[in-house]
């Protein structure tokens, strides 16, 4: 896989619950993060003295982030709502060259700035809420 660009790693909110997604308006930059929280099963038995992890065991995990300029547009009211009602709707992660993650996320932080002589700004971060599915590209 050769260089990508960053403006083509896109986060989608679903935004009526019937599946179609729609890209969050005015994201400027985004990041998806996974995490795996190993179980250790390391005992006096084992080999060498090094560490033992249970294969499939744990919790798994992932977070977006995402930052951009408030356009108010119909996924900026979204996103409002889906935190204000706690809902956990469905959004989609496309990674260039790689895939598509899709699942149920909870927006856990929305934060809005600006300065007198900028554009009003804004930041998001999600929490997986469930089993994520991966489409290969």
């Amino acid at each position: 896989m050769g260089a990508q660009k960053g403006k083509d790693l896109l986060v989608k909110l679903d935004l009526t619950g019937t599946g179609t997604f729609e890209t969050i308006a005015g994201l400027r930059a985004t990041r998806i993060n996974f995490n795996a929280e190993p179980v250790d099963i390391t005992s006096l038995d084992s080999l060498g003295g090094w560490r033992e992890l249970l294969a499939g065991a744990g919790v798994r995990a992932a977070s977006i982030t995402g930052s951009g300029v408030f356009r108010d547009a119909n996924t900026d009211e979204r996103a409002r709502q889906i935190f204000f009602d706690g809902e956990v709707p469905d959004f989609q992660v496309i990674i260039p060259d790689f895939g598509i993650v899709e699942g149920p996320f909870q927006i856990t932080a929305i934060e809005y700035a600006g300065t007198h002589d900028g554009e009003a700004s804004y930041e998001l971060t999600l929490a997986s809420a469930g089993a994520l599915t991966f489409t290969g590209i």
